[in-house]
């Protein structure tokens, strides 16, 4: 969810971006918990350090295989970036079992999650639309163009249909604005770190 837009607009055209299959969800799942390691909201939803990467790597799996059945999962080339897409154009079930496989990911960290569960579905659009849930880049990669690549990847074959997607720092804020998402009004968790929801309006 982070980068340089001038760093990632020269290199925008460079990385290959392909579609994920079910054997690349555990590097995916686990990519994203790498990346999203420092953020501010992880913290809260795993205190323990010496826990969170696991947690957070189990809990991705669970949205990386619901995209894989209901959605889009893009990579780039062995897989140092990631994205996650749902489609919130018609009704859309919830993961598999969701209740019985995030208490086994997230153990006594689950009232948390549930918590920012709840935060996504009371500040998401009425309108159709579609989901950017993760964006993740290793941060050994980061600053290359592999956000704006996968960002563009998908753009381009939306048709102008609306996206929409919650910002987790400033940073990811204004990159995502520079590609044509209108941040509305931001939500916290009860520690008080925000997210900021985003929309992409439709084309013309």
């Amino acid at each position: 969810m982070r980068g340089d837009l001038g760093m990632e607009e020269m290199f925008a055209m460079r990385p290959a971006v392909r579609r994920a299959t079910a054997e690349d969800a555990g590097q995916v799942a686990e990519l994203i918990a790498t990346a999203f390691a420092e953020l501010r909201s992880v913290a809260y939803l795993v205190p323990d350090r010496r826990e969170r990467h696991k947690v957070l790597t189990a809990n991705f799996r669970i949205f990386v295989d619901h995209a894989l059945e209901h959605g889009e999962v893009h990579v780039i080339d062995d897989g140092p970036a990631a994205a996650v897409w749902l489609p919130h154009t018609s009704e859309l079930p919830e993961p598999a079992d969701y209740d019985r496989r995030l208490d086994e990911a997230t153990g006594e960290w689950a009232s948390r999650f549930r918590e920012l569960d709840a935060l996504f579905e009371s500040n998401h659009p009425a309108e159709p639309y579609h989901h950017l849930a993760f964006l993740a880049v290793h941060p050994d990669c980061q600053n290359q163009g592999l956000g704006t690549a996968l960002l563009r990847h998908r753009h381009d074959r939306l048709d102008g249909a609306r996206a929409y997607l919650e910002a987790s720092s400033v940073r990811s804020r204004d990159l995502y604005a520079r590609h044509g998402y209108q941040p509305l009004e931001p939500f916290a968790l009860p520690d008080g770190t925000l997210f900021w929801p985003m929309w992409r309006p439709a084309a013309p």
